[in-house]
Protein backbone atom coordinates (compact mmCIF):
# COMPACT_ATOMS: atom_id res chain seq x y z
CA UNK A 1 0.00 0.00 0.00
CA UNK A 2 1.29 3.41 -0.92
CA UNK A 3 1.70 5.88 1.97
CA UNK A 4 -0.84 8.72 2.11
CA UNK A 5 0.16 11.88 0.30
CA UNK A 6 0.43 14.94 2.55
CA UNK A 7 0.72 18.51 1.46
CA UNK A 8 3.10 20.95 3.04
CA UNK A 9 1.65 24.25 4.29
CA UNK A 10 3.14 26.00 1.27
CA UNK A 11 1.31 23.73 -1.19
CA UNK A 12 -2.08 23.54 0.49
CA UNK A 13 -4.81 25.60 -1.09
CA UNK A 14 -6.15 26.59 2.33
CA UNK A 15 -4.09 26.59 5.50
CA UNK A 16 -5.02 28.52 8.63
CA UNK A 17 -2.07 28.38 11.00
CA UNK A 18 -1.44 31.47 13.16
CA UNK A 19 2.17 32.24 13.99
CA UNK A 20 1.23 32.20 17.67
CA UNK A 21 1.04 28.39 17.63
CA UNK A 22 4.65 28.12 16.49
CA UNK A 23 5.86 30.76 18.96
CA UNK A 24 4.27 29.02 21.97
CA UNK A 25 6.48 25.96 21.50
CA UNK A 26 9.16 26.16 24.14
CA UNK A 27 7.82 29.52 25.33
CA UNK A 28 9.54 30.44 28.59
CA UNK A 29 8.91 32.71 31.54
CA UNK A 30 11.83 34.91 30.53
CA UNK A 31 10.41 35.42 27.05
CA UNK A 32 7.01 36.22 28.52
CA UNK A 33 8.47 38.94 30.74
CA UNK A 34 10.18 40.54 27.72
CA UNK A 35 6.96 40.38 25.69
CA UNK A 36 4.99 41.71 28.65
CA UNK A 37 7.20 44.79 28.97
CA UNK A 38 7.11 45.40 25.20
CA UNK A 39 3.31 45.04 25.12
CA UNK A 40 2.83 47.44 28.03
CA UNK A 41 5.04 50.03 26.32
CA UNK A 42 3.24 49.73 22.97
CA UNK A 43 -0.13 49.93 24.73
CA UNK A 44 0.83 53.26 26.25
CA UNK A 45 2.14 54.53 22.92
CA UNK A 46 -1.03 53.37 21.14
CA UNK A 47 -3.48 55.13 23.49
CA UNK A 48 -3.24 58.69 22.10
CA UNK A 49 -3.02 57.39 18.53
CA UNK A 50 -6.12 55.22 18.93
CA UNK A 51 -8.07 58.16 20.35
CA UNK A 52 -6.68 60.59 17.80
CA UNK A 53 -7.33 58.43 14.76
CA UNK A 54 -10.88 57.75 15.96
CA UNK A 55 -11.55 61.48 16.14
CA UNK A 56 -9.69 62.35 12.92
CA UNK A 57 -11.66 59.74 10.99
CA UNK A 58 -14.94 61.40 11.96
CA UNK A 59 -15.92 58.69 14.45
CA UNK A 60 -15.39 58.82 18.24
CA UNK A 61 -12.44 58.26 20.57
CA UNK A 62 -14.10 55.05 21.69
CA UNK A 63 -14.21 53.75 18.12
CA UNK A 64 -10.45 54.15 17.83
CA UNK A 65 -9.78 52.58 21.23
CA UNK A 66 -11.93 49.49 20.67
CA UNK A 67 -10.42 49.08 17.20
CA UNK A 68 -6.99 48.84 18.83
CA UNK A 69 -8.24 46.60 21.65
CA UNK A 70 -10.23 44.04 19.64
CA UNK A 71 -8.61 44.38 16.23
CA UNK A 72 -5.11 44.51 17.65
CA UNK A 73 -5.70 41.40 19.74
CA UNK A 74 -7.07 39.40 16.80
CA UNK A 75 -4.28 40.49 14.43
CA UNK A 76 -1.63 39.35 16.93
CA UNK A 77 -3.39 36.12 17.94
CA UNK A 78 -4.26 34.98 14.40
CA UNK A 79 -1.67 36.71 12.20
CA UNK A 80 1.31 35.48 10.23
CA UNK A 81 3.87 37.81 11.82
CA UNK A 82 5.52 37.41 15.19
CA UNK A 83 5.61 41.10 16.07
CA UNK A 84 2.94 42.87 13.99
CA UNK A 85 0.78 45.36 15.90
CA UNK A 86 -2.71 45.98 14.55
CA UNK A 87 -5.05 48.89 15.14
CA UNK A 88 -6.46 52.06 13.60
CA UNK A 89 -4.04 53.71 11.18
CA UNK A 90 -3.50 57.13 9.71
CA UNK A 91 -3.76 55.59 6.24
CA UNK A 92 -7.49 55.11 6.77
CA UNK A 93 -8.30 58.56 8.14
CA UNK A 94 -9.20 60.32 4.89
CA UNK A 95 -11.01 57.32 3.45
CA UNK A 96 -13.04 56.63 6.61
CA UNK A 97 -13.89 60.31 7.00
CA UNK A 98 -15.16 60.42 3.41
CA UNK A 99 -17.22 57.21 3.75
CA UNK A 100 -18.85 58.48 6.95
CA UNK A 101 -19.60 61.84 5.32
CA UNK A 102 -21.15 60.23 2.23
CA UNK A 103 -22.85 57.13 3.61
CA UNK A 104 -22.98 57.52 7.41
CA UNK A 105 -21.34 55.62 10.26
CA UNK A 106 -23.59 52.49 10.03
CA UNK A 107 -22.58 52.01 6.39
CA UNK A 108 -18.91 52.50 7.27
CA UNK A 109 -19.22 49.63 9.74
CA UNK A 110 -20.81 47.51 7.01
CA UNK A 111 -18.02 48.48 4.55
CA UNK A 112 -15.42 47.44 7.12
CA UNK A 113 -17.06 44.05 7.64
CA UNK A 114 -17.25 43.54 3.86
CA UNK A 115 -13.57 44.47 3.57
CA UNK A 116 -12.84 41.85 6.23
CA UNK A 117 -14.50 39.17 4.11
CA UNK A 118 -12.49 40.29 1.06
CA UNK A 119 -9.22 40.21 3.01
CA UNK A 120 -9.93 36.75 4.37
CA UNK A 121 -10.70 35.43 0.88
CA UNK A 122 -7.46 36.97 -0.45
CA UNK A 123 -5.48 35.18 2.24
CA UNK A 124 -7.42 31.90 2.03
CA UNK A 125 -6.88 31.70 -1.73
CA UNK A 126 -3.17 32.50 -1.25
CA UNK A 127 -3.27 35.78 -3.12
CA UNK A 128 -1.26 37.69 -0.53
CA UNK A 129 1.76 37.78 -2.83
CA UNK A 130 -0.21 39.82 -5.40
CA UNK A 131 0.27 42.92 -3.24
CA UNK A 132 3.88 43.08 -4.46
CA UNK A 133 2.55 44.07 -7.88
CA UNK A 134 1.41 47.46 -6.53
CA UNK A 135 4.12 49.83 -7.85
CA UNK A 136 6.30 51.72 -5.39
CA UNK A 137 5.33 55.18 -6.78
CA UNK A 138 1.68 54.42 -5.95
CA UNK A 139 2.36 53.39 -2.35
CA UNK A 140 4.59 56.42 -1.73
CA UNK A 141 2.17 58.71 -3.55
CA UNK A 142 -0.86 57.80 -1.50
CA UNK A 143 1.20 57.66 1.72
CA UNK A 144 2.26 61.29 1.23
CA UNK A 145 -1.28 62.20 0.18
CA UNK A 146 -2.73 60.55 3.27
CA UNK A 147 -0.30 62.48 5.47
CA UNK A 148 -1.53 65.78 3.99
CA UNK A 149 -5.13 64.63 4.45
CA UNK A 150 -4.57 63.85 8.14
CA UNK A 151 -2.92 67.22 8.71
CA UNK A 152 -5.85 68.98 7.02
CA UNK A 153 -8.30 67.25 9.38
CA UNK A 154 -6.34 68.49 12.40
CA UNK A 155 -6.14 72.18 11.46
CA UNK A 156 -9.44 73.03 13.17
CA UNK A 157 -8.47 71.50 16.53
CA UNK A 158 -4.78 72.46 16.38
CA UNK A 159 -5.46 76.20 16.06
CA UNK A 160 -8.87 76.29 17.74
CA UNK A 161 -11.13 77.38 14.87
CA UNK A 162 -14.87 77.84 15.49
CA UNK A 163 -16.57 76.52 12.38
CA UNK A 164 -20.21 76.16 13.34
CA UNK A 165 -20.36 73.14 11.00
CA UNK A 166 -18.65 69.83 10.38
CA UNK A 167 -15.44 69.96 8.37
CA UNK A 168 -16.29 68.91 4.78
CA UNK A 169 -14.78 65.71 3.43
CA UNK A 170 -13.83 67.18 0.03
CA UNK A 171 -10.39 68.81 0.17
CA UNK A 172 -11.13 72.10 -1.61
CA UNK A 173 -14.38 72.59 0.33
CA UNK A 174 -12.43 71.91 3.49
CA UNK A 175 -9.82 74.54 2.58
CA UNK A 176 -12.55 77.12 1.91
CA UNK A 177 -14.35 76.45 5.19
CA UNK A 178 -11.14 76.54 7.22
CA UNK A 179 -10.00 79.71 5.45
CA UNK A 180 -13.26 81.50 6.23
CA UNK A 181 -12.96 80.49 9.89
CA UNK A 182 -9.41 81.85 10.33
CA UNK A 183 -10.65 84.99 12.15
CA UNK A 184 -11.88 82.72 14.97
CA UNK A 185 -8.38 81.37 15.57
CA UNK A 186 -7.46 80.98 19.26
CA UNK A 187 -3.89 82.00 19.96
CA UNK A 188 -4.00 80.26 23.33
CA UNK A 189 -4.95 76.98 21.60
CA UNK A 190 -2.19 77.53 19.04
CA UNK A 191 0.37 78.09 21.80
CA UNK A 192 -0.56 74.86 23.59
CA UNK A 193 -0.63 72.89 20.35
CA UNK A 194 2.72 74.22 19.18
CA UNK A 195 4.19 73.58 22.61
CA UNK A 196 3.01 69.96 22.46
CA UNK A 197 4.39 69.61 18.93
CA UNK A 198 7.82 70.97 19.95
CA UNK A 199 7.91 68.78 23.05
CA UNK A 200 7.24 65.63 21.01
CA UNK A 201 9.81 66.53 18.35
CA UNK A 202 12.52 67.41 20.89
CA UNK A 203 11.85 64.52 23.26
CA UNK A 204 15.09 62.46 23.43
CA UNK A 205 14.92 59.22 21.49
CA UNK A 206 16.67 57.36 24.33
CA UNK A 207 13.88 58.34 26.73
CA UNK A 208 11.16 57.67 24.14
CA UNK A 209 11.84 53.93 24.32
CA UNK A 210 10.41 53.89 27.83
CA UNK A 211 8.26 57.03 27.98
CA UNK A 212 7.00 58.23 24.57
CA UNK A 213 7.04 61.97 23.94
CA UNK A 214 3.40 61.87 22.84
CA UNK A 215 2.31 60.58 26.26
CA UNK A 216 4.37 63.26 28.01
CA UNK A 217 2.86 65.95 25.79
CA UNK A 218 -0.68 64.76 26.52
CA UNK A 219 -0.08 64.62 30.29
CA UNK A 220 1.59 68.05 30.41
CA UNK A 221 -0.97 69.64 28.10
CA UNK A 222 -3.90 68.18 30.01
CA UNK A 223 -2.48 69.33 33.36
CA UNK A 224 -1.82 72.86 32.10
CA UNK A 225 -5.33 73.25 30.68
CA UNK A 226 -7.02 71.68 33.73
CA UNK A 227 -5.01 73.44 36.47
CA UNK A 228 -5.24 76.90 34.93
CA UNK A 229 -8.80 76.30 33.63
CA UNK A 230 -7.85 77.52 30.19
CA UNK A 231 -10.60 77.95 27.56
CA UNK A 232 -9.26 75.21 25.28
CA UNK A 233 -11.62 72.59 23.84
CA UNK A 234 -11.20 69.07 25.25
CA UNK A 235 -12.46 65.61 24.31
CA UNK A 236 -15.18 65.86 26.96
CA UNK A 237 -16.46 69.19 25.62
CA UNK A 238 -16.58 67.88 22.02
CA UNK A 239 -18.00 64.39 22.60
CA UNK A 240 -19.53 64.51 26.07
CA UNK A 241 -19.44 61.58 28.48
CA UNK A 242 -20.34 59.15 25.69
CA UNK A 243 -17.23 59.88 23.66
CA UNK A 244 -14.88 57.85 25.87
CA UNK A 245 -15.95 54.27 26.66
CA UNK A 246 -16.40 53.49 30.35
CA UNK A 247 -16.67 49.72 30.22
CA UNK A 248 -16.39 46.58 28.14
CA UNK A 249 -17.05 46.68 24.41
CA UNK A 250 -20.72 46.10 23.59
CA UNK A 251 -21.76 43.80 20.74
CA UNK A 252 -24.31 45.30 18.34
CA UNK A 253 -25.67 43.87 15.10
CA UNK A 254 -24.94 45.86 11.95
CA UNK A 255 -27.76 47.56 10.08
CA UNK A 256 -27.95 46.04 6.63
CA UNK A 257 -29.76 47.38 3.57
CA UNK A 258 -29.49 45.46 0.29
CA UNK A 259 -30.32 48.63 -1.66
CA UNK A 260 -27.02 50.25 -0.65
CA UNK A 261 -24.85 47.18 -1.10
CA UNK A 262 -23.72 47.97 -4.66
CA UNK A 263 -22.70 51.49 -3.62
CA UNK A 264 -20.64 50.19 -0.70
CA UNK A 265 -18.64 47.61 -2.65
CA UNK A 266 -16.20 50.18 -4.01
CA UNK A 267 -15.19 51.69 -0.62
CA UNK A 268 -15.10 48.17 0.87
CA UNK A 269 -12.66 47.02 -1.82
CA UNK A 270 -10.56 50.15 -1.26
CA UNK A 271 -10.44 49.51 2.50
CA UNK A 272 -9.38 45.91 1.83
CA UNK A 273 -6.70 46.93 -0.69
CA UNK A 274 -5.30 49.67 1.52
CA UNK A 275 -5.39 47.43 4.59
CA UNK A 276 -3.55 44.64 2.81
CA UNK A 277 -0.88 46.99 1.47
CA UNK A 278 -0.32 48.70 4.83
CA UNK A 279 -0.25 45.49 6.87
CA UNK A 280 2.06 43.57 4.52
CA UNK A 281 4.46 46.50 4.11
CA UNK A 282 4.62 46.77 7.90
CA UNK A 283 5.20 43.02 8.20
CA UNK A 284 8.02 43.14 5.64
CA UNK A 285 9.77 45.94 7.55
CA UNK A 286 9.30 44.01 10.79
CA UNK A 287 10.88 40.93 9.18
CA UNK A 288 13.99 42.96 8.47
CA UNK A 289 14.14 44.16 12.07
CA UNK A 290 13.99 40.67 13.61
CA UNK A 291 15.48 38.62 10.74
CA UNK A 292 12.28 36.67 10.16
CA UNK A 293 9.79 35.94 7.39
CA UNK A 294 6.06 36.42 7.86
CA UNK A 295 3.24 34.44 6.24
CA UNK A 296 1.46 37.03 4.08
CA UNK A 297 -1.60 34.87 3.46
CA UNK A 298 -2.08 34.11 7.16
CA UNK A 299 -1.62 37.81 7.90
CA UNK A 300 -4.37 38.74 5.44
CA UNK A 301 -6.72 36.18 6.95
CA UNK A 302 -6.09 37.62 10.41
CA UNK A 303 -6.68 41.13 9.10
CA UNK A 304 -9.90 39.84 7.53
CA UNK A 305 -11.16 38.35 10.80
CA UNK A 306 -10.27 41.52 12.70
CA UNK A 307 -12.00 43.82 10.21
CA UNK A 308 -15.08 41.60 10.16
CA UNK A 309 -15.40 41.44 13.96
CA UNK A 310 -14.48 45.01 14.97
CA UNK A 311 -17.52 46.75 13.36
CA UNK A 312 -19.86 44.74 15.63
CA UNK A 313 -18.28 46.66 18.53
CA UNK A 314 -18.36 50.05 16.81
CA UNK A 315 -14.78 49.96 15.56
CA UNK A 316 -13.24 51.37 12.39
CA UNK A 317 -10.90 49.58 9.90
CA UNK A 318 -7.89 47.69 11.26
CA UNK A 319 -4.49 47.19 9.70
CA UNK A 320 -0.91 46.51 10.67
CA UNK A 321 0.76 49.74 11.79
CA UNK A 322 4.45 50.23 11.24
CA UNK A 323 5.21 52.82 13.95
CA UNK A 324 3.71 50.74 16.78
CA UNK A 325 5.23 47.56 15.33
CA UNK A 326 8.65 49.23 15.36
CA UNK A 327 8.17 50.28 19.00
CA UNK A 328 7.20 46.69 19.77
CA UNK A 329 10.38 45.32 18.19
CA UNK A 330 12.65 47.94 19.74
CA UNK A 331 11.37 46.97 23.17
CA UNK A 332 12.34 43.34 22.67
CA UNK A 333 9.13 41.67 21.47
CA UNK A 334 9.65 38.37 19.69
CA UNK A 335 6.19 36.76 19.75
CA UNK A 336 2.52 37.70 19.21
CA UNK A 337 2.06 37.68 23.00
CA UNK A 338 3.44 41.24 23.06
CA UNK A 339 0.75 42.43 20.64
CA UNK A 340 -1.95 40.74 22.69
CA UNK A 341 -0.62 42.41 25.85
CA UNK A 342 -0.71 45.76 24.04
CA UNK A 343 -4.44 45.32 23.42
CA UNK A 344 -5.15 44.20 26.98
CA UNK A 345 -3.19 47.19 28.28
CA UNK A 346 -5.46 49.53 26.36
CA UNK A 347 -8.52 47.73 27.71
CA UNK A 348 -7.31 48.06 31.31
CA UNK A 349 -6.64 51.77 30.78
CA UNK A 350 -10.17 52.21 29.42
CA UNK A 351 -11.72 50.34 32.33
CA UNK A 352 -9.72 52.15 35.01
CA UNK A 353 -8.91 55.61 33.68
CA UNK A 354 -11.53 56.41 31.04
CA UNK A 355 -12.97 59.46 32.91
CA UNK A 356 -9.57 61.19 32.81
CA UNK A 357 -9.38 61.06 29.02
CA UNK A 358 -12.16 63.62 28.65
CA UNK A 359 -9.78 66.33 29.93
CA UNK A 360 -7.29 65.83 27.06
CA UNK A 361 -7.12 69.01 24.90
CA UNK A 362 -7.95 68.41 21.25
CA UNK A 363 -5.08 70.64 20.16
CA UNK A 364 -2.60 68.31 21.88
CA UNK A 365 -4.09 65.31 20.10
CA UNK A 366 -3.83 67.32 16.90
CA UNK A 367 -0.14 67.87 17.58
CA UNK A 368 0.36 64.14 18.10
CA UNK A 369 -1.32 63.29 14.79
CA UNK A 370 0.54 66.00 12.89
CA UNK A 371 3.85 64.57 14.12
CA UNK A 372 2.73 61.08 13.08
CA UNK A 373 1.69 62.39 9.66
CA UNK A 374 5.00 64.11 9.07
CA UNK A 375 6.81 60.90 10.02
CA UNK A 376 4.68 58.66 7.78
CA UNK A 377 5.04 60.80 4.65
CA UNK A 378 7.93 59.81 2.38
CA UNK A 379 8.86 63.39 1.55
CA UNK A 380 12.24 62.48 0.06
CA UNK A 381 10.35 61.24 -2.99
CA UNK A 382 9.70 64.86 -4.03
CA UNK A 383 13.43 65.59 -3.96
CA UNK A 384 14.12 62.51 -6.09
CA UNK A 385 11.57 63.29 -8.81
CA UNK A 386 14.18 64.68 -11.22
CA UNK A 387 16.28 61.54 -10.91
CA UNK A 388 13.42 59.08 -11.34
CA UNK A 389 12.10 57.77 -14.61
CA UNK A 390 9.45 60.12 -15.94
CA UNK A 391 6.82 57.39 -15.82
CA UNK A 392 7.45 56.72 -12.12
CA UNK A 393 7.42 60.44 -11.34
CA UNK A 394 4.10 60.89 -13.14
CA UNK A 395 2.50 57.96 -11.30
CA UNK A 396 3.73 59.29 -7.95
CA UNK A 397 2.49 62.84 -8.55
CA UNK A 398 -0.88 61.76 -9.97
CA UNK A 399 -1.50 59.40 -7.05
CA UNK A 400 -0.45 62.06 -4.53
CA UNK A 401 -2.65 64.79 -6.03
CA UNK A 402 -5.68 62.53 -6.45
CA UNK A 403 -5.35 61.26 -2.87
CA UNK A 404 -5.36 64.81 -1.53
CA UNK A 405 -7.89 66.42 -3.87
CA UNK A 406 -10.34 63.54 -4.37
CA UNK A 407 -10.04 60.36 -2.33
CA UNK A 408 -7.95 57.26 -1.99
CA UNK A 409 -10.30 55.11 -4.09
CA UNK A 410 -9.87 57.34 -7.13
CA UNK A 411 -6.13 57.71 -6.51
CA UNK A 412 -5.43 53.98 -6.32
CA UNK A 413 -7.67 53.12 -9.28
CA UNK A 414 -6.26 55.77 -11.62
CA UNK A 415 -2.73 55.26 -10.31
CA UNK A 416 -2.88 51.52 -11.02
CA UNK A 417 -4.33 52.07 -14.51
CA UNK A 418 -1.69 54.70 -15.30
CA UNK A 419 1.09 52.48 -13.95
CA UNK A 420 -0.18 49.58 -16.07
CA UNK A 421 -0.21 51.70 -19.23
CA UNK A 422 3.27 53.02 -18.54
CA UNK A 423 4.50 49.49 -17.82
CA UNK A 424 3.10 48.29 -21.15
CA UNK A 425 4.77 51.21 -22.91
CA UNK A 426 8.08 50.44 -21.22
CA UNK A 427 7.86 46.80 -22.27
CA UNK A 428 6.93 47.82 -25.80
CA UNK A 429 9.88 50.21 -25.98
CA UNK A 430 12.29 47.40 -25.10
CA UNK A 431 10.87 45.04 -27.73
CA UNK A 432 12.64 45.01 -31.10
CA UNK A 433 11.91 43.35 -34.41
CA UNK A 434 14.95 43.98 -36.58
CA UNK A 435 16.41 42.65 -39.80
CA UNK A 436 19.70 40.79 -39.58
CA UNK A 437 21.51 43.30 -41.78
CA UNK A 438 20.62 46.35 -39.67
CA UNK A 439 23.40 47.89 -37.63
CA UNK A 440 21.51 47.46 -34.36
CA UNK A 441 21.17 43.72 -34.98
CA UNK A 442 24.92 43.12 -34.81
CA UNK A 443 26.60 42.30 -31.56
CA UNK A 444 23.47 41.02 -29.85
CA UNK A 445 25.09 37.74 -28.90
CA UNK A 446 23.34 35.71 -31.62
CA UNK A 447 24.84 33.74 -34.47
CA UNK A 448 25.44 35.54 -37.73
CA UNK A 449 23.73 34.51 -40.96
CA UNK A 450 26.22 33.23 -43.53
CA UNK A 451 25.48 32.82 -47.26
CA UNK A 452 21.86 33.80 -46.99
CA UNK A 453 20.01 32.79 -50.18
CA UNK A 454 18.46 35.48 -52.35
CA UNK A 455 14.77 35.97 -51.60
CA UNK A 456 15.11 35.18 -47.84
CA UNK A 457 14.63 37.79 -45.10
CA UNK A 458 15.71 37.14 -41.51
CA UNK A 459 14.22 39.05 -38.58
CA UNK A 460 15.30 38.77 -34.98
CA UNK A 461 12.76 39.43 -32.20
CA UNK A 462 14.13 40.72 -28.90
CA UNK A 463 12.23 41.03 -25.60
CA UNK A 464 8.57 40.40 -24.79
CA UNK A 465 6.26 40.46 -27.80
CA UNK A 466 2.96 41.49 -26.25
CA UNK A 467 -0.07 43.60 -27.12
CA UNK A 468 1.75 46.89 -26.71
CA UNK A 469 4.44 45.87 -29.19
CA UNK A 470 2.56 43.55 -31.56
CA UNK A 471 2.38 46.25 -34.25
CA UNK A 472 6.17 46.04 -34.66
CA UNK A 473 5.62 42.92 -36.76
CA UNK A 474 4.19 45.20 -39.45
CA UNK A 475 7.77 46.06 -40.45
CA UNK A 476 8.18 42.50 -41.72
CA UNK A 477 5.53 42.91 -44.42
CA UNK A 478 6.54 46.48 -45.22
CA UNK A 479 10.14 45.40 -45.86
CA UNK A 480 9.21 42.37 -47.96
CA UNK A 481 9.54 43.03 -51.69
CA UNK A 482 8.68 41.18 -54.87
CA UNK A 483 11.80 39.02 -54.58
CA UNK A 484 11.04 37.88 -51.02
CA UNK A 485 9.98 34.20 -50.94
CA UNK A 486 10.77 33.17 -47.34
CA UNK A 487 10.67 35.13 -44.07
CA UNK A 488 12.58 33.70 -41.10
CA UNK A 489 11.65 34.91 -37.61
CA UNK A 490 14.52 34.16 -35.24
CA UNK A 491 12.84 33.88 -31.79
CA UNK A 492 15.76 32.79 -29.61
CA UNK A 493 15.66 36.14 -27.74
CA UNK A 494 11.85 36.24 -27.46
CA UNK A 495 11.12 36.10 -23.71
CA UNK A 496 7.31 36.15 -23.72
CA UNK A 497 4.37 36.08 -26.11
CA UNK A 498 0.70 36.94 -25.53
CA UNK A 499 -2.53 36.38 -27.45
CA UNK A 500 -2.49 39.74 -29.22
CA UNK A 501 1.02 39.25 -30.54
CA UNK A 502 0.17 35.67 -31.55
CA UNK A 503 -2.78 37.03 -33.51
CA UNK A 504 -0.37 39.43 -35.25
CA UNK A 505 1.87 36.47 -36.11
CA UNK A 506 -1.17 34.64 -37.47
CA UNK A 507 -2.01 37.65 -39.64
CA UNK A 508 1.58 37.76 -40.90
CA UNK A 509 1.43 34.05 -41.75
CA UNK A 510 -1.85 34.48 -43.66
CA UNK A 511 -0.52 37.45 -45.66
CA UNK A 512 2.64 35.60 -46.60
CA UNK A 513 0.67 32.49 -47.54
CA UNK A 514 -1.74 34.55 -49.63
CA UNK A 515 1.18 35.89 -51.66
CA UNK A 516 2.78 32.47 -52.08
CA UNK A 517 5.46 33.09 -49.47
CA UNK A 518 6.60 31.05 -46.48
CA UNK A 519 7.19 31.74 -42.77
CA UNK A 520 9.89 29.85 -40.86
CA UNK A 521 10.23 30.08 -37.05
CA UNK A 522 13.68 29.64 -35.55
CA UNK A 523 14.42 28.73 -31.92
CA UNK A 524 11.22 29.60 -30.02
CA UNK A 525 11.58 29.01 -26.26
CA UNK A 526 9.22 27.36 -23.79
CA UNK A 527 6.47 29.94 -23.15
CA UNK A 528 6.13 31.22 -26.74
CA UNK A 529 6.37 27.66 -28.11
CA UNK A 530 3.75 26.33 -25.67
CA UNK A 531 1.31 29.14 -26.51
CA UNK A 532 1.77 28.75 -30.26
CA UNK A 533 1.27 25.00 -29.98
CA UNK A 534 -1.80 25.34 -27.76
CA UNK A 535 -3.45 27.82 -30.15
CA UNK A 536 -2.70 25.66 -33.22
CA UNK A 537 -0.37 28.24 -34.77
CA UNK A 538 2.51 25.80 -35.19
CA UNK A 539 0.25 23.48 -37.15
CA UNK A 540 -0.83 26.31 -39.43
CA UNK A 541 2.79 27.32 -40.04
CA UNK A 542 3.72 23.68 -40.62
CA UNK A 543 5.84 21.44 -38.37
CA UNK A 544 8.72 21.47 -40.86
CA UNK A 545 8.82 25.27 -40.70
CA UNK A 546 9.55 25.35 -36.95
CA UNK A 547 13.25 24.62 -36.34
CA UNK A 548 15.74 24.73 -33.49
CA UNK A 549 18.26 27.34 -34.66
CA UNK A 550 19.12 29.81 -37.39
CA UNK A 551 21.28 27.43 -39.41
CA UNK A 552 18.40 24.97 -39.60
CA UNK A 553 16.05 27.82 -40.58
CA UNK A 554 18.33 28.84 -43.48
CA UNK A 555 18.53 25.20 -44.57
CA UNK A 556 14.74 24.97 -44.49
CA UNK A 557 14.50 28.17 -46.55
CA UNK A 558 16.76 26.60 -49.21
CA UNK A 559 14.42 23.60 -49.37
CA UNK A 560 11.40 25.86 -49.83
CA UNK A 561 13.25 27.69 -52.63
CA UNK A 562 14.19 24.38 -54.27
CA UNK A 563 17.88 24.88 -53.60
CA UNK A 564 20.31 22.32 -52.23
Amino acid sequence: MNPPVTLSPSTRFFSFRPRLIECLRGYSRERFLVDLLAGLTVGIVALPLAIGFGIAAGATPGAGIFTAVIGGFLVSALGGSRVQIGGPAGAFVGLVYLVIAQYGLPNLLLCTAMAGVILFILGATRLGSLIKFVPHPITTGFTCGIAITIISTQVQDFIGLKLGQKVPAVFWEKVVVLGRALPTLSWLTVAIGVGAFVLIKLWPKAWARRVPGSIVAIIVGTLVVALFKLPVETIGERFGDNGIPHGWPVFRLLSFDWRHLDVLIRPAVTIALLGSIESLLSAVVADGMIDDRHDSNQELMAQGVANFVVPFFGGIPVTGVLARTAVNVRNGARSPIAGMVHSLTLLVIVLLAAPLAKFIPLTVLGAVLIVVSLQMGEWDEFLLLRRQAKSDAVVFLVTFVLTVVFDLSVAVEIGMVLAAFLFVKRVADTTQVSAHDEDDAAGQGHERVENLPRGVLVYRVFGALMFGAADKLDTVMRRANADTRVVILHLAALTALDGTALNALDTLQEKLHRHGRHLVLSGPHTQPYALMEKMGFLERVGPDNVVADLDAAVARARQLLGQK
